[in-house]
């Protein structure tokens, strides 16, 4: 079966940025993180935790004692790179740590690479320091090792990751992933809010709100109030946006009271911007996937958000080729298309997945099918998007600048999120600008997915 597109893979990370500044002598481990931006979070931990105890951090093989392997395991695809990511990391370095949602399934790793010096599960921090310790013992100085405030990041350093829950309640029958990493369980709000301000305060200028299910936060623990911060996505929204910063909202399911959250955008406080896995549009289809959305109200939700915060925009998910899928079902997720307009979508072919009830579902579609729905779906997307970005010339935007290699800058409005859309770039008038610097520009060109403009 054909692999989807690596840009719209959900295992591919981000390009990490690893702190290089070693003492002499310095205890060393490398750390090679696959998948999803929650799991990125995960990895920071780790080398926050590590460089804490006296450990440097090498961006390479050769430079490190011994390596971590961060895995995905959401697709046999992501299970196949997971493997590769380990096999490489075994042959340039010899010492091998294995944690991630692939280390739930220890076997299937060490039947497939015996040498790894041991295996943990998601976010089990300690077992995974645990491990480093009996490869590479710790040899702290504390007169030297000192380490900010805000801990070690993998993304440049003017926006960072949030997550605010782990696991999930959905019992979604393509997805393994609460069986990898457990029900849904939410961050005391205080304890958010306390690392995004020291994010902030170390010059972070966008934070990115993560999770399974973001809409879900504190439903695990009543929405419970502490040192006056209560665990309610509205609410924690509220308070992150009283930060300063860029606040950008992943992973929303589509329940009813998401609508609370749209006049936080309207007056400014969040950006108004709405990651919405939205998955398939035909209600037989949503049913066999077990999904909790309904898709007969998601167009009137879509509607209302726009009423209240005209300028948000909507990303989204969609799987084409799911066991079932008819011909009509896949033109009634076309039409739906047409009908919700929206403006970042992202497209997988289904993939059995080890241990997914999807597997046994009856009426699997054949792989030329998937691949041809997905050509189609994606000239759908791609001419809505063209579209929505032609009408965006002339106006005046709002950007952060990521990167700038002296001849143009590269950007992002507030409808991109990194990594996974667009980009605005200044050819003309970029020089002085720096990552993280914010400022406006007028939109002078548009292409089916990215955008060039001029300083103002």
């Amino acid at each position: 079966m054909a692999q989807n597109p690596p840009n719209l893979r959900p295992d591919l990370a981000p390009k990490a940025t690893r702190p290089a500044d070693n003492r002499p002598g310095q205890p060393t481990i490398g750390m090679v993180s696959l998948g999803c931006p929650k799991a990125l979070v995960d990895s920071e931990r780790i080398l926050t935790r590590l460089r804490a105890e006296g450990y440097g951090i090498s961006p390479d093989y050769a430079g490190a004692e011994a390596v971590i392997v961060n895995t995905c395991g959401f697709l046999d695809s992501a299970k196949a790179e997971s493997l590769e990511a380990i096999g490489e990391a075994l042959s340039e370095n010899g010492k091998v740590i294995v944690t991630g949602c692939l280390g739930a399934e220890p076997e299937y790793i060490t039947g497939a690479h015996p040498k790894v010096m041991a295996v943990t599960g998601p976010h089990q921090y300690e077992e995974v320091l645990d491990a480093v310790h009996a490869a590479v013992p710790p040899a702290p100085d504390p007169f030297i090792d000192l380490m900010p405030a805000s801990g070690v990041t993998l993304t440049p350093r003017h926006f960072s990751y949030l997550k605010i829950s782990e696991g999930c309640n959905h019992k979604c029958k393509f997805c393994i992933i609460p069986d990898m990493r457990g029900r849904l369980a939410s961050r005391p709000a205080h304890a958010v809010l306390r690392e995004a301000e020291k994010l902030v305060d170390a010059g972070v200028k966008e934070l990115l709100v993560i999770s399974q299910d973001t809409s879900a936060y504190g439903t695990d623990i009543k929405f419970a109030e502490e040192r006056g911060h209560r665990a309610h996505i509205t609410d924690l929204a509220r308070d992150l946006g009283a930060l300063g910063a860029w606040v950008r909202l992943h992973y929303i399911y589509p329940y009813p009271h998401v609508r609370e959250l749209i006049p936080l955008m309207a007056d400014g406080l969040v950006l108004p911007y709405l990651d919405v896995p939205f998955q398939h549009a035909h209600p037989d289809t949503l049913k066999r996937m077990a999904r909790p959305a309904h898709a007969e109200r998601t167009l009137d939700r879509i509607s209302e958000w726009r009423d209240i915060c005209p300028e948000i925009t909507l990303r989204s998910t969609f799987i084409v080729g799911y066991p079932g899928e008819t011909e009509a079902e896949f033109q009634t997720l076309l039409d739906w298309m047409d009908e919700a307009q929206l403006d970042r979508v992202g497209c997988f072919q289904y993939e059995n997945v080890e241990g997914a009830r999807a597997n046994d579902l009856p009426n699997h579609v054949a792989p030329e099918v998937k691949q041809e729905r997905w050509d189609r779906f994606m000239e759908k997307a791609q001419s809505i998007s063209e579209a929505k970005l032609a009408a965006k010339v002339g106006q005046r935007l709002e950007v952060i600048v990521d990167e700038n290699d002296g001849e143009v800058a590269t950007c992002r409005t507030k409808a991109d999120a990194p990594e996974i859309d667009g980009n605005l770039f200044i050819d003309e008038g970029s020089q002085g600008l720096k990552p993280g610097d914010i400022l406006t520009v007028e939109v002078d060109e548009a292409t089916e997915y990215d955008l060039w403009g001029t300083p103002v």
